[in-house]
């Protein structure tokens, strides 16, 4: 049974990864730090890029109980 927990953290991890890295607006060093650089201030997701952030949000949660079931039931 733990076999199973673990390949699905394993592929939700996997997924989560690359819609973090999907979502990255800045491509340079600049972004890392954080600051807004570009001077577009205020931005509203739309589109895909809600979605995006929505199933980011979701996959998340996903993991966080993964998390822990496999710890209350693998133990």
């Amino acid at each position: 049974m733990s076999t199973y927990f673990n390949l699905a953290m394993i592929v939700v991890s996997i997924v989560l990864i690359a819609l973090v890295v999907l979502q990255s607006r800045s491509a340079g060093l600049g972004g890392l730090s954080g600051g807004d650089f570009g001077g577009s201030g205020y931005h509203v997701k739309r589109g895909v890029e809600r979605l995006l952030f929505n199933v980011t949000i979701g996959l998340s949660v996903v993991f966080f109980l993964l998390s822990v079931l496999t710890v209350i039931l693998v133990g």
